[in-house]
């Protein structure tokens, strides 16, 4: 396991000018953003050796296969003779952020994202001390599934996050080149905070995936960006995330700049659901179109929500894999900002047919029928699935079976009809990179 030293808090105040010049601002954050460039190519370390994993979750040469809970599937399996295979799971690559005092909810979201089958990364930002970044990872490895299947790290050196800037985006991009370091065996990556909870089983999210192809993303975005670009796009800031290492103001200047002409900017969500082919082509690619819109937004308030649908919608390779949702369960005001989900969004939650939600208060009693309705969780336990093979009703997941073995229940049929709606003809090609 790695013990490498985002939820994202409102700065501690702003202003309205700064004393030095533009210039001088520009040139200082030109020069950061390259830094951070550079801190993203690629490592010529290979990754640490791990001992074997433990053949109970990851027998050699075993058959996948899926094990469904209604009854109707069963039957209708039992009624062919020779039932084709079904494709095996694919894996996720979880980045999961959070902030000072915020471990408990870490391990929260944790357990009822957990299978075997997936990597996850599990960030507390600066304003969190060492202390408590040390203390989740022993904690961490105080679990014997998680040092059985190796597949949960902690970032030991916080990054510095601000929720204007792009701090917060050198954040995710730092998770996602990580994950390209320590594994080659993933095939979607998903950056969740602590305000986020899922509204399916990874064994549901694992089997509705393995249906479909690798290199689709699943991104809400727009080319409309209306009061955004005066209020997020135009001004000029510094986000003092890049390169102090204590909490600072973030600067704005008095000047503003013109959008850019050399690509569209398109808008979207800060949470998405990205193939390892596109973060390879963000990351590690030959084209130059990601670092010129990452220097371009390092000044910029809105970097998080407008780096991945942009670059998408302006590469020929990949504007055609986009699908325009998270998958992701929001309710937004009149201004574009989520409210606080709790019991009185249950049934709309469970019938969006979404993987997630957000954003959630810390214990939110909704949280608990989530876990008990839906994920059928108990408190500081995985969610059971095809691998648990411990009595029902106990800690089933004490006793560990194949990790390829899935037991998708309602909530993949769930999925599954919001996909599909997603997909429809209609629906998928007039909402792809549409330019309004």
């Amino acid at each position: 396991m790695l013990n490498h030293p985002n939820h994202h808090h409102q700065p501690p105040s702003t202003t309205t000018s700064i004393r030095p010049s533009t210039p001088c601002i520009l040139l200082s954050t030109i020069l950061f953003s390259l830094l951070l460039i550079l801190f993203f190519s690629t490592s010529t370390h290979p990754p640490p050796s791990l001992p074997p994993l433990d053949p109970s979750l990851f027998p050699p040469d075993s058959p996948h296969r899926h094990l469904f809970l209604s009854s109707s599937n069963t039957s209708s399996h039992k009624s062919k003779q020779n039932p084709p295979s079904p494709p095996p799971p694919p894996s996720i690559a979880y980045l999961i952020s959070g902030s000072s005092n915020e471990t408990g909810r870490i391990l929260r979201l944790l357990f009822s994202i957990y299978h075997p089958k997936n990597i996850y990364l599990l960030h507390v930002d600066s304003r969190a001390s060492q202390a408590e970044r040390d203390n989740l990872a022993v904690k961490i490895q105080s679990f014997p599934l998680f040092k059985a299947a190796q597949n949960v790290n902690v970032v030991g050196k916080a990054d510095v996050v601000y929720q204007q800037g792009s701090s917060t985006l050198s954040a995710i991009l730092h998770g996602a080149s990580t994950f390209l370091r320590i594994s080659k065996n993933w095939d979607w990556f998903i950056n969740l905070s602590v305000d986020d909870y899922p509204l399916v089983t990874q064994d549901d999210l694992l089997h509705i995936m393995s249906y479909l192809p690798k290199d689709l993303n699943f991104v809400n975005h727009t080319s409309y960006i209306g009061w955004i670009e005066s209020r997020k796009l135009k001004p000029i800031i510094v986000d003092p995330g890049l390169y102090i290492l204590e909490e600072n103001e973030v600067f704005y200047a008095t000047q503003k700049r013109p959008l850019p002409d050399a690509f569209r900017l398109f808008t979207g969500s800060s949470s998405a659901i990205l193939s390892r082919k596109f973060i390879e082509f963000c990351i590690l690619g030959t084209d130059n179109l990601p670092r010129t819109v990452l220097m371009y937004l390092a000044n910029t308030p809105s970097a998080n929500s407008v780096y991945f649908p942009t670059i998408l919608c302006n590469t020929q390779k990949f504007n055609r894999t986009i699908i325009n949702h998270n998958l992701q369960y929001v309710s937004l005001n009149l201004r574009k900002e989520p409210h606080l989900l709790n019991s009185s969004y249950y049934t709309d939650l469970v019938q969006s047919g979404v993987a997630f939600a957000s954003r959630f208060r810390p214990d939110d009693p909704t949280l608990d029928r989530i876990d008990r309705e839906i994920l059928h969780r108990a408190p500081g336990k995985p969610v059971p699935g095809g691998w648990c093979l411990g009595e029902s009703g106990l800690d089933s997941c004490k006793v560990w079976g194949d990790a390829d073995i899935l037991r998708p229940g309602l909530g993949a049929k769930r999925l599954e009809n919001c996909l599909l709606e997603l997909l429809s003809k209609e629906t998928f090609l007039s909402q792809q990179c549409a330019v309004n």
